[in-house]
């Protein structure tokens, strides 16, 4: 502590002004932190070793590793050892969880990943190294990204796997109305003229208000570039693992496209004993409403809207026909055929949910909470010129995916291979590294003594002796 005060006394003194300083505190303290730390796994290093030799293990050689924390590069020594099955182990990484390569710890590479999913890799880049003591490069960036964004997907996999292997369903929440939407992003793929399609799929339990504002109520959401199949897999498993499904209506939302349609609703959410309700959504049916007919408000207009509004076909037919003979373009009679067309093969799902249930909830509102929610994958993942490759979009995804869901840290971890019995071994070996550790108490000295005397009491040295009582 005295070493440290006094480093801070000269850096003040040697500094020029408050800001210099504060940079020059910040460096010394990155320094001294990755220092102490390594330090102590060295340490920590020595115990296992001895722990594992007490087991029979050999020691095979010592070496250095470097790992990045958040506050500076930690060095430290580590052995390696055989175990009695000649396999090689590094004891003390396999109790901290680092695996064989790893050049950053954990929390670094998820922060990384999510800093990343917010901002482009050398954006990412620069503000680490403005605000910590990580310095990499862009290319570093998206390689951490996708390995946290596979960990992600990997969760996901096991998920799935796990459900079809169940003899029963887990227990989950009950809730009594449980609402879903989905709909696909298109995304520049790194290849010539092709997209990548992210599905994307939210699942909530109802509304809740906050003064004036009105937001979902436990949403939750599922993103994979994955193909129809894949995607649907992995919202039922999510669903099923975490409510139970059977009492409870399920409303659903889409733009009734290609992979969104009302059949991959129902044997998403077959779990449940009553039919699932799936809607036409309002956004796309009043955008192609609007395409056909223009931003302006015409009577046309305002007629056809009307007639969708109270479901009446008929009406509907009329307006269509009416409109349609007031057209001499060929381009406004193939957007009105569109819509005519796109209107007429949904017209069963063209209502409002609350109108279909026996007794709606007090807080039911409308469905349409996809469009909004897109802006997570869009406003990160498209334009500004940029192109995505398979690997990189699926892990972008699922990284957005785990922190909308508070499950990107849990599923890194898990994927880390550190199990329970690892966890238990560390906490014994630092219990044992802090025994050895232990300062020995300082001697007081003798409590008890004497001085011989060889000669007589009254002699000079004698008299001395009882000065001395």
């Amino acid at each position: 502590m005295d070493k440290i005060i006094t480093k801070l006394y000269e850096i003040i003194k040697e500094s020029s002004d408050l800001i210099a300083t504060e940079e020059s505190i910040q460096l010394y303290m990155y320094e001294t932190f990755a220092e102490l730390v390594g330090d102590i796994f060295t340490h920590l290093n020595q115990v296992a070793k001895e722990q594992k030799q007490s087991e029979g293990w050999k020691v095979k050689r010592a070496d250095w590793k470097t790992v990045q924390f958040l506050f500076g590069p930690v060095r430290y020594h580590r052995t390696l050892m055989v175990d009695h099955e000649s396999q090689n182990h590094y004891p003390l990484d396999e109790c901290l969880g680092i695996r064989n390569y790893q050049r950053h710890s954990p929390l670094v590479e998820v922060k990384v990943a999510e800093l990343a999913s917010k901002c482009t890799y050398r954006d990412t880049a620069d503000l680490l190294k403005e605000w910590t003591a990580v310095m990499i490069s862009h290319q570093t960036v998206g390689s951490l990204l996708k390995r946290v964004g596979t960990a992600q997907s990997r969760e996901d996999e096991e998920s799935v796997l796990e459900l079809e292997e169940a003899a029963e369903l887990p227990k989950g929440k009950k809730v009594n109305y449980f609402y879903a939407e989905a709909d696909g992003v298109f995304v520049r793929g790194t290849k010539k003229k092709k997209s990548l399609e992210v599905r994307h799929a939210i699942v909530y339990e109802g509304w809740e208000k906050n003064g004036k504002r009105v937001s979902l109520k436990e949403p939750k959401a599922i993103m994979t570039t994955k193909k129809t199949a894949g995607f649907w897999a992995e919202v039922q498993a999510f669903t099923a693992n975490h409510y139970a499904l059977q009492q409870a209506q399920v409303i659903t939302n889409s733009d009734g496209g290609q992979g969104y349609t009302a059949d991959k609703f129902q044997e998403a959410f077959s779990q449940s004993n009553y039919p699932v309700l799936n809607q036409l959504d309002s956004y796309h049916v009043y955008q192609g409403l609007n395409r056909a007919f223009g931003a302006q408000a015409t009577l046309f207009k305002r007629q056809v809207k009307q007639a969708l509004k109270a479901h009446n076909l008929d009406d509907l037919t009329v307006w269509l026909d009416t409109y349609e003979s007031t057209l001499d373009e060929t381009l406004a009679l193939e957007k009105l055929k569109i819509f005519r067309t796109y209107v007429l093969r949904n017209w069963d799902r063209i209502f409002d949910w609350r109108e279909k249930v026996e007794q709606a909830p007090k807080d039911a509102r409308g469905l349409g909470a996809m469009e909004s929610n897109q802006r997570h994958i869009s406003f990160r993942m498209k334009k500004r010129g940029m192109h995505w490759s398979e690997e990189g979009c699926e892990a972008m995804v699922k990284v957005k995916q785990g922190m909308l869901n508070h499950t990107l840290r849990e599923a890194y971890l898990h994927q880390q291979n550190r199990s329970a019995r690892q966890q238990r071994k560390l906490k014994q070996t630092i219990r044992l590294s802090s025994l050895l550790h232990e300062k020995t108490r300082q001697s007081v000295g003798a409590k008890n003594g004497a001085i011989p005397l060889y000669a007589s009491h009254s002699s000079a040295m004698g008299q001395l002796f009882k000065t001395f009582r």
